[in-house]
Protein backbone atom coordinates (compact mmCIF):
# COMPACT_ATOMS: atom_id res chain seq x y z
CA UNK A 1 0.00 0.00 0.00
CA UNK A 2 1.29 3.46 -0.83
CA UNK A 3 2.29 5.74 2.00
CA UNK A 4 0.83 9.26 2.06
CA UNK A 5 3.46 11.93 1.74
CA UNK A 6 2.81 15.47 2.91
CA UNK A 7 5.30 17.04 0.49
CA UNK A 8 6.95 16.18 -2.78
CA UNK A 9 10.31 16.07 -1.04
CA UNK A 10 10.43 13.24 1.44
CA UNK A 11 12.40 13.48 3.71
CA UNK A 12 11.89 17.25 3.98
CA UNK A 13 14.86 19.42 3.08
CA UNK A 14 14.81 21.00 6.55
CA UNK A 15 15.43 17.60 8.16
CA UNK A 16 18.29 16.93 5.76
CA UNK A 17 19.92 20.32 6.41
CA UNK A 18 19.84 19.60 10.16
CA UNK A 19 22.16 16.63 9.52
CA UNK A 20 24.84 18.64 7.65
CA UNK A 21 26.47 22.05 7.94
CA UNK A 22 25.56 23.48 4.53
CA UNK A 23 23.59 22.89 1.35
CA UNK A 24 26.81 22.21 -0.51
CA UNK A 25 27.76 19.47 1.94
CA UNK A 26 24.31 17.93 1.56
CA UNK A 27 24.60 17.90 -2.23
CA UNK A 28 28.14 16.48 -2.17
CA UNK A 29 27.28 13.80 0.40
CA UNK A 30 24.04 12.73 -1.29
CA UNK A 31 25.53 12.69 -4.79
CA UNK A 32 28.53 10.61 -3.70
CA UNK A 33 26.31 8.13 -1.88
CA UNK A 34 23.86 7.99 -4.81
CA UNK A 35 26.76 7.06 -7.11
CA UNK A 36 27.75 4.32 -4.69
CA UNK A 37 24.18 2.97 -4.55
CA UNK A 38 23.95 3.07 -8.34
CA UNK A 39 27.27 1.26 -8.60
CA UNK A 40 26.01 -1.36 -6.16
CA UNK A 41 22.90 -2.03 -8.25
CA UNK A 42 24.95 -2.19 -11.46
CA UNK A 43 27.41 -4.70 -10.00
CA UNK A 44 24.85 -7.06 -8.43
CA UNK A 45 25.19 -9.74 -11.11
CA UNK A 46 28.98 -9.67 -10.97
CA UNK A 47 29.18 -10.69 -7.31
CA UNK A 48 31.96 -8.23 -6.50
CA UNK A 49 30.52 -6.87 -3.24
CA UNK A 50 32.83 -3.86 -3.22
CA UNK A 51 30.21 -1.15 -2.62
CA UNK A 52 28.04 -0.97 0.49
CA UNK A 53 24.37 -1.72 -0.29
CA UNK A 54 21.55 0.71 0.61
CA UNK A 55 21.24 1.07 4.38
CA UNK A 56 17.52 1.95 4.50
CA UNK A 57 14.37 0.32 3.20
CA UNK A 58 13.14 2.79 0.62
CA UNK A 59 9.88 3.18 -1.24
CA UNK A 60 11.80 4.68 -4.12
CA UNK A 61 14.24 2.78 -6.28
CA UNK A 62 16.09 5.90 -7.34
CA UNK A 63 19.66 6.16 -6.00
CA UNK A 64 19.40 9.85 -5.08
CA UNK A 65 16.18 9.32 -3.11
CA UNK A 66 17.79 6.40 -1.30
CA UNK A 67 20.83 8.57 -0.52
CA UNK A 68 18.63 11.36 0.91
CA UNK A 69 16.79 8.83 3.07
CA UNK A 70 20.13 7.50 4.35
CA UNK A 71 21.24 11.05 5.23
CA UNK A 72 17.96 11.66 7.09
CA UNK A 73 18.35 8.37 8.98
CA UNK A 74 21.94 9.23 9.93
CA UNK A 75 23.36 6.26 7.97
CA UNK A 76 25.34 8.42 5.51
CA UNK A 77 27.62 10.86 7.33
CA UNK A 78 30.62 13.04 6.58
CA UNK A 79 33.67 14.29 8.43
CA UNK A 80 35.87 17.26 7.75
CA UNK A 81 39.62 16.75 8.03
CA UNK A 82 41.49 19.00 10.45
CA UNK A 83 43.61 21.58 8.53
CA UNK A 84 46.53 21.13 10.95
CA UNK A 85 46.49 17.35 10.45
CA UNK A 86 46.41 17.83 6.67
CA UNK A 87 49.41 20.18 6.85
CA UNK A 88 51.34 17.70 9.00
CA UNK A 89 50.53 14.84 6.62
CA UNK A 90 51.58 16.94 3.63
CA UNK A 91 54.87 17.81 5.34
CA UNK A 92 55.52 14.15 6.16
CA UNK A 93 54.77 13.18 2.55
CA UNK A 94 57.15 15.85 1.26
CA UNK A 95 59.93 14.62 3.57
CA UNK A 96 59.31 11.03 2.51
CA UNK A 97 59.44 12.01 -1.16
CA UNK A 98 62.63 13.98 -0.58
CA UNK A 99 64.19 11.00 1.24
CA UNK A 100 63.17 8.64 -1.57
CA UNK A 101 64.72 10.91 -4.20
CA UNK A 102 67.89 11.25 -2.16
CA UNK A 103 68.06 7.49 -1.69
CA UNK A 104 67.72 6.96 -5.44
CA UNK A 105 70.54 9.41 -6.03
CA UNK A 106 72.69 7.68 -3.41
CA UNK A 107 72.78 10.65 -1.04
CA UNK A 108 72.07 10.34 2.67
CA UNK A 109 68.71 11.93 3.36
CA UNK A 110 68.85 14.64 6.00
CA UNK A 111 66.08 17.19 6.50
CA UNK A 112 67.01 20.58 5.10
CA UNK A 113 69.81 19.29 2.87
CA UNK A 114 69.47 19.42 -0.88
CA UNK A 115 71.84 18.21 -3.59
CA UNK A 116 73.41 21.02 -5.61
CA UNK A 117 73.62 20.48 -9.36
CA UNK A 118 77.08 20.72 -10.86
CA UNK A 119 78.87 19.78 -7.65
CA UNK A 120 80.16 16.26 -7.12
CA UNK A 121 78.05 14.86 -4.27
CA UNK A 122 78.14 18.27 -2.54
CA UNK A 123 75.30 19.23 -0.23
CA UNK A 124 74.04 22.72 0.41
CA UNK A 125 72.16 23.80 3.53
CA UNK A 126 68.83 25.41 2.74
CA UNK A 127 66.35 27.16 4.96
CA UNK A 128 63.02 25.32 5.20
CA UNK A 129 60.18 27.23 3.56
CA UNK A 130 56.83 27.37 5.31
Amino acid sequence: MAQNRSTLMDPPIEDLLDKVDSKFTLVALASRRARQVNSYYNSLGEGLGVVVPPQVASLSGKPLSIAFEEVAAGKATYSRPDPEEEAALAAEAALAAEAALAEQAGIAAEPGLVAVEGADDALAQTEPTD
